[in-house]
């Protein structure tokens, strides 16, 4: 599964948002191999994002509502979307275009009515479902098979659960921090044999004291942390007792999930929410690294990060998304690619970063006046 298009309106903080990735031209000797379809040559994508952006940009939030969708879409339960509408007093939207099976180009595009009052409770009739499938031709475009698409004629449904029956071939898996209340519980399908070896592999770098990790075949989804003196349960991607593993440590749990789902190829899509920020930043490149080398093709990683050393690793620059928040109430989301702004082959990234090109910085005047302010009392 292929991610290749998104627009977002009234949810969480999105307006009018919208984020492609195509890409227009091949690059070549690019370090991300078969950044295109597979059997399409022409139909390319961006197989890698790095997403950035300052604080309450939209990061953590694009992919609650990417993971809403996917979940609405996939179990046919309008409350995945419904409680990330931001203001029930507006009609929210979205729009997604996703490549399924390897050889479909598929819309679903979702009203949900505005209600009377805040207070309303939606239900079954607030949702609009529409979806569209247009077979990709072998010399096709992401641009020339969406134009097709977007000349079909297909209304709404108010039976979105009939017309979601139209879409097969999604999987995803999306990863948030350890202490978030968004905890992915290990998958069932892993290899627990495998997960285990790479968990065990995984925190022993992160943590030197760990001795060893094993799997407990009498109970499902559980391994076994060993310390010298210690010994920590890890149960459906939770460890008990709690909170015994370093924050660094503890992020391992996750990174290692994605490490052997990748290997396994279990899923299409992956969404790697800052996993890293209690990591040092050469062994948060060096895993990015390998999440890179394992993903394959007509698969997609999105990986957010605030670590500017990432700028550095030799990837196209069409890989490297910036979130910016424009100030005041009114405050809107926009996503910014950095080939969009830097032609030149050999141009530092992280400079441009660093003199704001992307205006993505974010503003850290309010602290400095908050405490002189305090200074002044």
């Amino acid at each position: 599964m292929i991610l290749m298009r998104a627009k977002l309106n009234n949810f969480l903080i999105f307006e009018n948002f919208d984020i492609c990735t195509s890409y227009p031209k091949k690059i070549v000797d690019s370090s991300i191999e078969e950044e295109h379809l597979d059997g399409f040559p022409q139909f390319r994508y961006k197989k890698v994002i790095v997403l950035m952006g300052g604080n309450a940009t939209g990061k953590t939030s694009l992919g609650r509502v990417l993971g809403g969708i996917f979940n609405f879409i996939y179990n046919k339960e309008y409350r995945f979307i419904t409680s990330l509408v931001e203001d029930k007093l507006q009609p929210a939207f979205f729009s997604v275009d996703l490549v399924l099976n390897g050889s479909t180009l598929c819309r679903i595009e979702s009203t949900i009515r505005a209600k009377e009052n805040a207070a309303a409770q939606y239900n079954s009739d607030d949702i609009y479902v529409s979806v569209s499938l247009e077979p990709i031709l072998k010399m096709d475009s992401y641009e020339r098979c969406a134009k097709r698409l977007s000349a079909q004629s297909h209304p709404a449904e108010d039976n979105y659960i009939t017309e979601l029956e139209k879409v097969k071939g999604m999987s995803w898996m999306f990863e948030y921090p350890r202490d978030s209340a968004e905890i992915r519980k290990s998958s069932a399908n892993i290899d627990m044999n495998l997960y285990a070896s790479i968990l065990e592999r995984t925190l022993k770098i992160l943590d030197p004291r760990i001795v060893s990790v094993a799997r407990v075949r009498e109970t499902e989804n559980t391994c076994v942390i060993f310390y010298r003196n210690q010994e920590v349960v890890l149960q459906d991607g939770r460890t008990l007792p709690p909170f015994v593993l370093s924050s660094g440590t503890a992020e391992g749990i996750g990174i290692a999930e994605i490490l052997a789902s990748m290997r396994m190829g279990l899923y299409g899509f992956y969404y790697c929410d800052e996993k890293f920020s209690h990591i040092h930043s050469d062994m948060e490149r060096a895993f990015l690294s390998v999440f890179i080398d394992l993903l394959g093709q007509n698969h997609q990683l999105i990986f957010t990060t605030h670590n500017t050393d990432v700028l550095e690793m030799d990837l196209p620059k069409h890989s490297f998304a910036f979130l910016k928040r424009t100030q005041g109430w009114d405050s809107t989301v926009s996503c910014v690619f950095a080939s969009d702004y830097i032609k030149k082959a050999g141009a530092s990234l992280k400079n441009a970063v660093e003199n704001d090109l992307f205006s993505s910085a974010p503003v850290v005047d309010g602290v400095f006046d908050s405490i002189r302010e305090e200074a002044a009392i």
